[in-house]
């Protein structure tokens, strides 16, 4: 068996396509042109590049956006007064706050002034309740791409038995509860899972968010599985194995680096059904999801 590599840049493309046609009625029947509001602190280079894409994807969809640059120095009190300012705008539908913010920064407490309504991370309080009690909110980025990866493959998820290797607030928790709304049975395993292999091996769903290159192998793996490797990892040229350096010659030679998930691709794509490949699986639907969910909010601000 070998598995069907998932382009998630097709399938952002076509939510995008999505988006742009539903932005562009809510223009012509009710004057609205969604608006995002992004925040930026200081000069982090990885930062800067996912702001420039976000904007990207806004210009090719049809959604306002609007990029505050701040100081690295910029008080909490000061960057409070920021998101006060875009809560109370009515041209913005949407609130980001690029992460990670300087030290001196309670990072928690900048995301719980967004307003709920805004929120279109889904990452405050009052929305990840929601989404635990099944009400309808925002959804967070990735793990609500991850979902739509599943159903646009044609995969029922109703009875399905999911398996998710990572407990994290943005992806392993989230995506449990999305699971479970769509009716399967879920596992979530961490670093003080005993037998990991075997329990993942149950999966009909394996979702795998840990931040460790190659954690996954065949070992893990079900036959006919979907697979979503949720992981970014950069291996540098001089750290990589004999077969990595063979398999991604090209990105070694041109940047002296790669990127890698979290799942042992070469292996595991020999034994599962379906299977997300890094880069292009996840990372594109998490953006296509933002817009989503901007939109979702113009919508509901009428």
């Amino acid at each position: 068996m070998t598995a069907n590599i998932i382009d998630g840049r097709a399938l952002a493309a076509q939510i995008k396509e999505e988006v742009k046609s539903g932005v562009e009625k809510l223009k012509s029947e009710k004057g609205i042109v969604p608006g995002l509001g992004v925040i930026l602190v200081g000069e982090n280079p990885a930062s800067e590049v996912y702001v420039r894409n976000k904007a990207r994807a806004c210009e090719c969809v049809g959604i306002y956006s609007e990029t505050i640059k701040l100081p690295e120095d910029i008080s909490e009190e000061e960057l409070l007064n920021y998101v006060d300012k875009l809560n109370n705008r009515e041209d913005i539908h949407g609130i980001l706050v690029q992460l990670p913010l300087p030290e001196h920064i309670n990072s928690e407490k900048i995301l719980f002034a967004i307003s709920p309504d805004k929120d279109v991370d889904g990452f405050h309080p009052i929305n990840v309740g929601k989404l635990t009690t099944g009400e309808e909110t925002f959804y967070p980025c990735t793990p609500s791409g991850i979902i739509e990866i599943i159903k646009r493959q044609g995969i029922e998820i109703k009875g399905k038995e999911a398996v998710i290797i990572g407990r994290s607030n943005i992806v392993g928790k989230p995506v449990a509860f999305l699971l479970l709304h769509n009716h399967a049975t879920v596992t979530i395993c961490h670093s003080r899972t005993v037998d990991l292999p075997k329990v993942a091996k149950r999966a009909d769903i394996l979702i795998v968010a840990v931040g460790k290159p190659f954690i996954v192998t065949d070992e893990y793996v079900k036959p006919g599985a979907i697979v979503i490797d949720v992981g970014i990892n950069r291996i540098k040229k001089e750290d990589a194995s004999e077969e990595l350096l063979n398999w991604r010659k090209d990105a070694f030679e041109k940047r002296g680096s790669t990127l890698v998930g979290d799942v042992d691709f070469l292996k595991v794509k020999e034994i599962a059904g379906y299977l997300t490949p890094v880069p292009g699986g996840v990372g594109p639907l998490t953006v296509a999801m933002l817009m989503k969910n901007t939109l979702k909010s113009a919508k509901k601000s009428q």
